[in-house]
């Protein structure tokens, strides 16, 4: 599938593929933009609950201001929620990529490093992956149609996420539970379900997914919030429907997470472009205890 994004003034901001079959892996979702020289400089990142890995090739560039207010330059991972603060494009000149969000549970063997290592930053693919990172923004130049750049991308990925390290399965689906829940759960409730103490769930949780359990929950539920507002729907709905105890509670969540209110995030148009570039978010885990 391919598409083109345009701005409020119609003009042309990137051209969006998207594979025609799913990964072979289960937790990933990938998809192909190309800049039409018009991307905002400024563009703010939606944080979101998955990590993002983003693969540069060809002669374009891209840089990205992250949450501390380091750059980062070319092929990029973004950590769970790309760190909750304001990640922004500082320039765009042309560039062509292939994003792939990761599920967390997937993230470590994939990344080759646990997901809490990056503690939310941006950071330079190569820092991970060293010569592949170049290699394979390499490969993606050399081929001609998205197809075969998702093809190399599909490989790479399910030949790193078999050799690396798998996170727990009662982990993977404390995560799923909590997903598919849209982030309403309680962690008390997983830990019951799991027979887990809440110490136990607390530290294997951090350390394999990169966050605490409640504030996984706290992402998914806003993740759902913000493409509500983006979808035009009322803001006091969104927070009566999304477990919010009001409407006050769903502007500070919002505030916390981007750092603008909820009217200013329902405009962004990194939300725009997510119902055209992105399937669905993968397949829960199975319960370990079946």
């Amino acid at each position: 599938m391919r598409a083109t994004v345009h701005e409020r003034d119609d003009a042309a901001v990137w051209d969006v593929a998207r594979p025609a079959r799913p990964s072979r892996v289960a937790g990933v979702t990938m998809a192909g933009f190309r800049d039409r020289g018009m991307t905002p400089v400024g563009l703010r990142l939606i944080p979101h609950p998955a990590v993002t890995l983003a693969l540069v090739f060809g002669t374009g560039q891209v840089t990205v201001d992250d949450a501390t207010g380091r750059q980062q330059r070319g092929s990029l991972v973004a950590g769970l929620g790309l760190g909750f603060g304001t990640v922004r494009v500082r320039r765009a000149e042309n560039f062509e990529c292939v994003q792939v969000r990761l599920s967390p549970e997937i993230a470590r063997a994939v990344l080759g490093a646990s997901p809490a290592d990056l503690d939310g930053a941006v950071v330079a693919l190569g820092d991970l992956w060293g010569r592949e990172a170049s290699r394979i923004s390499e490969q993606l130049g050399d081929v001609s149609s998205w197809e075969d750049r998702f093809a190399l991308t599909d490989a790479l990925l399910a030949r790193r996420c078999e050799a690396g390290s798998p996170v727990d399965p009662e982990v993977a689906w404390a995560w799923n539970r909590i997903v598919v829940s849209r982030g309403l759960v309680r962690v008390d409730q997983l830990t019951a379900e799991l027979g887990w103490s809440r110490k136990r769930l607390w530290s294997r949780f951090c350390s394999q997914i990169g966050l605490p359990p409640k504030r996984a929950a706290k992402l998914v539920r806003f993740d759902h919030a913000a493409h509500r507002l983006a979808a035009g729907q009322d803001a006091a709905r969104v927070a009566a429907d999304g477990g919010y105890t009001d409407q006050s509670h769903l502007h500070r969540d919002v505030v916390a997470f981007t750092g603008v209110t909820p009217a200013t995030v329902a405009n962004e148009p990194f939300l725009a472009v997510d119902d055209i570039a992105w399937a669905s978010h993968g397949t829960p885990a199975q319960d370990p205890r079946l």
